[in-house]
């Protein structure tokens, strides 16, 4: 039987860490570094320079993720990149991730946009591929730009965002990897969390910024997380006592700590990195799940929870054993 299983994990921040300080002196917020710990747990987060790009992100991530694998370029035979800031309308970033690792191997590659749950989106479509048998090893990342959509005004979500990658290589197996997985959609949410614009006419015609109702956006957050955590839990036939890790959507403590208080797991299970680079949307799993276990602290063999909402509204939960 094919199984699909993360054999290699990276991740990469641009840049300096800016602190809550540095960022409110420089955009002149009406805010304090005791506020913004306080409600989100953001204690800094990296920016990308002039003309560094999602595909650039993605390659750093992308490089680290192969290198622990074991993979050359030329073994991957599916790129998929889950990004809601790309670097072009076309063509894909992940056409553009393929062609700076020098893949040749002519496989599929394309982007996947589900803004904060775009990398289990992402994930479970790899899995998919490699369940069918029709792929074998597969790149995915999440890779994201956000401070260029961010209003500096706004201080309810300028000081939330930030940019950063990260990326597992998935590998058809003889031993279980992905346990089970769910995902879900309900586009009437839209409202409380989007950036509504669109580029036509060579002119961004509309809002080209994040706009959130944030008491909305937690609310929703905190029920559909427990739900699908649990979801996915009980499709693997197992209980929350059997997790030895959470690997949450990096967006604010507060949304982390009540869902695990509601799914019944102490926050001594979660990996956190919130504070050192705040929410990077599609690219925040990977980037704390690769931490984990760079620190040592996710070992092979531990039996992993990752869940994300986002945007759209999409939320989503993946169970694995690493």
């Amino acid at each position: 039987m094919i199984h699909a299983r993360i054999t290699g994990t990276g991740s990469y921040l641009p840049g300096s860490p800016i602190s809550n300080d540095a960022l409110i002196a420089a955009h002149g917020l009406d805010s304090s570094d005791d506020w913004i710990v306080e409600r989100t747990g953001i204690k800094a987060r990296h920016f990308a320079g002039p003309g560094v790009a999602a595909s650039d992100l993605a390659y750093e991530a992308g490089r680290q993720a192969l290198a622990a694998a074991g993979r050359a370029p030329n073994d991957i035979d599916l790129v998929i990149v889950a990004t809601s800031t790309p670097d072009y309308v076309f063509p894909s970033t992940a056409a553009l991730l393929q062609a700076k690792l020098g893949i040749k191997s002519g496989g599929a590659a394309f982007d996947v946009q589900a803004v904060c749950s775009g990398f289990m989106y992402a994930l479970t479509i790899a899995e998919k591929f490699i369940l069918s048998g029709s792929h074998k090893c597969a790149l995915v990342v999440g890779a994201e730009v956000f401070s260029r959509i961010l209003d500096w005004k706004d201080r309810g979500t300028c000081v939330l965002f930030g940019d950063g990658a990260g990326a597992v290589v998935l590998e058809a197996s003889a031993e279980p990897g992905i346990l089970a997985s769910s995902l879900h959609a309900d586009g009437s949410y839209n409202s409380i969390l989007s950036v509504p614009g669109q580029v036509s006419g060579g002119q961004a015609i509309g809002d080209p910024f994040v706009r959130m109702d944030g008491q909305a956006v937690f609310k929703f957050a905190v029920k559909v997380l427990a739900e699908v955590a649990s979801e996915v839990v009980a499709a693997a036939g197992l209980t929350p006592a059997d997790i030895d890790w959470l690997v949450p959507h990096q967006a604010n403590i507060r949304i982390i700590q009540s869902t695990a208080r509601k799914f019944g797991l102490p926050m001594e299970k979660c990996i956190l990195t919130v504070h050192d680079h705040g929410n990077t949307s599609a690219a925040s799993i990977p980037l704390a799940f690769d931490h984990g276990v760079r620190s040592g602290r996710i070992k092979c063999g531990d039996v992993v929870l990752f869940e994300g909402v986002g945007g759209g509204f999409t939320w989503g939960a993946t169970l694995l054993k690493y």
